[in-house]
């Protein structure tokens, strides 16, 4: 028997996908040609409601942003994290703190031990891939 739902758990990944509304884009600026931008746009046009997460607080996309998870003064059910592996963790014990249902860890953000955090606080948790590809798989 495994130890449990690997990076890219599927519950995890249809529960947020198909059921989770507000998204948290941490590290969303309001630059197009970065791969956040670009997620956060697919994630409106899938009916999602993004909130960027950022410290300069851009707004992006039509939505306010927020310096930091503890900044947005309403629930956040997903915390996407677009930021380098080594900053992750930090930003899923915030996503635990605010009470957030899940947490995405985007393609080639990796924490294992942040993955088993969430998991352990009773999030929904995935790492290492997008929502984009998520929604490819399925046709």
């Amino acid at each position: 028997m495994g130890t449990g739902p690997g990076p890219q758990d599927p519950d995890a990944v249809a529960l947020m996908l198909d059921e989770l509304e507000t998204w948290a884009v941490v590290g969303l600026s309001d630059d197009p040609s970065r791969t956040a931008w670009r997620i956060a746009q697919l994630l409106q046009q899938r009916g999602k409601r993004i909130v960027p997460v950022h410290p300069k607080a851009p707004t992006v996309h039509g939505e306010q942003g927020y310096a930091s998870l503890a900044d947005v003064p309403f629930p956040i059910d997903v915390v996407d994290v677009f930021r380098r592996s080594e900053f992750a963790g930090a930003v899923v014990d915030e996503a635990i703190a605010v009470g957030a249902k899940g947490v995405w860890l985007q393609l080639g953000v990796v924490d294992q031990d942040a993955i088993d955090r969430a998991r352990a606080a009773g999030l929904a948790a995935v790492m290492d891939t997008c929502p984009a590809i998520e929604w490819n798989r399925r046709g």
